[in-house]
């Protein structure tokens, strides 16, 4: 068979060990494609989010050619390309900002460049604290975050992204502030506005915008990515505008200013971009700035490590062949690429959802094609950065508006109304609360808000943090595990350890019993969905029962499950109790999985009115059955109550474990 086969199963692509020569040639074809094309979307992104973060723009192009080059041989992680994302871009400018530093828009002053120095500090280490966490397996760290609360922060984020770039878009100067501050700012923006760069920046969000419905009318547009369409218009505006050279001008008797400010800040000849290398400055960590670096150290490490995960997960599940990310090798990888960028000058980085879904519609096939985009970016950069330095910035701006627009679509407050109400609460407290505060407070609300919802849900404050699990091994290569009270986000990681070591591990089948939990949250029924396919590919079974009884708190396939009292009917019939043993037998017929049959005696209405309450013996049956087998036994009595003299009632009772009848 020749090397030109189209692999046609998981054992084509899967265990190659880092850089194999054999897969880098016999792939290429392939994974130099899709690293053209992903190239081509990185290359505005890394600028646009590197002059976003309070970088120089050229340090997004050093985190993508770095993260692209070390990482493809280090990680395991087949399809995801690293590099700077937007995810990051509040915590860098946070960080810069907390030192002092403005940016590196416009006029940069040595203040700036020493926030930015010592925010590359702060990279290293949490880089380093990323490595460690990877080395001790901590990959399993983004397995404790509720869903809906990650999913809140991203939203956040999308938000702060989108108001902080609406003034560069428009060519409004020295704008800036907390994110609610600055969406009140937004009409003032727009009247003080720069008519021409706003022109800029219009245009380019319009074609973000509309170039998705554009590529539907022909199929060769499909490969041309939105954010280089707007290059190709904006950089001649650009050019039009003169932008190059400091000039005003006049509109509707108002005059205004262009110039080099408005353009990116680019390296002006070939290979200059070493000159642009940056160390960091650890006087970060001195007494003057311990504290303020610190919690910019633990942002950096857990935000980036949650969003790399999260994002290396997703592209395992859409990944053609099925190949699973060691995640603790990934992070390991993530954290030395961010050592070598923070050393150099460069953003973090982590794998980035967008590119990486790119690069698998582009047809990579191995991690190659992350490497290729990379080398690609860094002859870009060497060779023609003059041309890079004619990119205005309002249309980086523009791509970043539409980043952060997609961060909190609509469609996302749709899905997670869809899952549960609770988890909307939990998803709009939580972008609330990063936009009231910071990213570790409101994520924190978020968390806190979902904890009280479980409480309030009947689970008790000590099984919120631990598993509760009964463990039974049967002969027939199967292990049954029942949990008890709960099984929520926040005991869940106990909870996957003994899924994963008595199931995959052992190699055993598997039998997960919720009859005892009072609530399965929504995070850990998505996660099982997760390892009923890793089962599945492991040729395993893996099966959940007792959920039944437990009520979910949306039609969402993934909603939460509350256990709660079912409703059910109760048939009471009082009649001579020398037909207790046809009635008794007609209700088992019936499906009635029990009943209570007592001697009793009474006086109906007739008796009593003859002033005589002696009675004949009776008795009295009574069964809690479904809706459907009440319905089959009042019209059996409903017939026999013509031939014989009976009471019967029917009253709608709630039950405790609805399996029991």
């Amino acid at each position: 068979m020749s090397d030109d086969r189209e692999p046609t199963s998981v054992a084509d692509l899967k265990d190659k060990p880092a850089g194999d020569l054999a897969g880098f040639f016999r792939y290429a074809r392939y994974d130099i494609v899709s690293g053209l094309l992903v190239f081509l979307i990185a290359l505005p992104l890394c600028l646009g989010i590197a002059l976003a973060c309070g970088y120089p723009a050229i340090a997004g192009i050093f985190t993508a050619i770095i993260g692209s080059i070390l990482t493809t041989f280090i990680s395991n992680s087949e399809l995801t390309i690293k590099g700077p994302a937007a995810g990051l871009i509040v915590i860098a400018v946070g960080c810069v900002e907390a030192f002092g530093g403005k940016g590196f828009m416009g006029e940069v002053t040595p203040t700036d460049v020493d926030a930015y120095r010592m925010a590359l500090a702060v990279g290293v280490v949490a880089a380093v604290l990323q490595i460690v966490f990877g080395l001790f397996r901590a990959g399993v760290l983004g397995e404790f975050f509720p869903l809906a609360a990650v999913h809140g922060m991203l939203a956040a984020i999308g938000v702060i992204i989108m108001v902080k770039q609406i003034p560069i878009a428009l060519g409004v100067k020295g704008a800036g502030g907390e994110p609610l501050e600055m969406i009140k700012e937004i009409p003032h923006y727009f009247e003080e506005m720069n008519p021409d760069i706003a022109l800029i920046g219009v245009v380019g969000v319009l074609i973000m915008f509309l170039w998705p419905w554009v590529q539907k009318l022909h199929g060769a547009l499909k490969a041309v990515p939105a954010a280089m369409v707007v290059l190709l218009v904006t950089l001649p505006m650009g050019m039009y505008f003169d932008l190059l050279h400091t000039h005003t001008y006049s509109f509707h008797g108002r005059s205004y200013e262009l110039g080099e400010s408005y353009l990116v800040n680019m390296p002006d000849r070939m290979f200059g971009m070493f000159d642009y290398i940056t160390t960091p400055d650890f006087r970060a960590f001195d007494g003057d700035h311990l504290m303020t670096a610190l919690p910019w150290v633990f942002m950096f490490f857990v935000i980036g490590s949650l969003e790399s995960l999260l994002s290396a997960k997703a592209i395992d599940i859409i990944d053609p062949w099925k190949r699973k990310t060691n995640l603790d090798r990934d992070m390991v990888a993530v954290g030395a690429g961010n050592l070598a960028c923070a050393f150099v000058g460069g953003l973090p980085m982590i794998s980035e959802i967008v590119r990486s879904k790119a690069n698998i519609d582009n047809g990579a096939r191995t991690r190659f094609a992350d490497l290729w985009h990379g080398v690609f970016l860094l002859l870009c950069v060497a060779l023609i950065p003059t041309v890079l330095h004619r990119i205005p910035l309002a249309a980086l701006a523009a791509m970043l508006i539409y980043t952060g627009f997609r961060l909190t679509h609509p469609r996302e407050f749709l899905h997670v109304y869809e899952i549960g109400k609770e988890q909307l609460l939990i998803f709009v407290s939580t972008l609330v609360g990063v936009l009231a505060t910071d990213l570790l407070i409101g994520i924190g609300i978020g968390i806190g808000v979902k904890l009280l919802i479980h409480v309030i849900n009947g689970v008790p404050v000590w099984a919120l943090f631990k598993s509760y699990l009964d463990v039974e091994l049967r002969d027939d290569n199967t292990t049954v595990i029942r949990a008890r009270y709960s099984a929520v986000f926040s005991n869940w990681i106990l909870f996957r350890r003994n899924i994963i070591r008595l199931g995959l591990v052992e190699r055993r089948n598997l039998i997960l019993d919720f009859t005892k939990c009072k609530l399965v949250d929504h995070s850990v029924m998505e996660k099982l969905h997760e390892l009923e396919r890793d089962f599945e590919d492991a040729g395993l079974h893996m099966e959940m029962t007792g959920l039944e009884g437990h009520k979910p708190l949306s039609h969402h396939g993934f909603a939460a499950r509350k256990r709660a009292m079912s409703r059910l009917r109760r048939v009471t019939v009082v009649a001579d109790s020398a037909l207790q043993a046809e009635l008794t037998a007609k209700f088992a017929e019936f499906g009635a999985s029990g009943y209570t049959a007592v001697p009793c005696y009474g006086a109906g209405r007739s008796t009593l009115a003859h002033g005589n309450d002696s009675s004949n013996s009776q008795t009295r049956i009574e069964a809690v059955v479904p809706y459907e087998i009440a319905d089959s036994i009042m019209d059996y009595l409903q017939a026999v109550s013509r031939e014989h003299r009976l009471t019967a009632c029917l009253e709608t009772v709630e039950v405790l474990q609805h399996e029991s009848f």
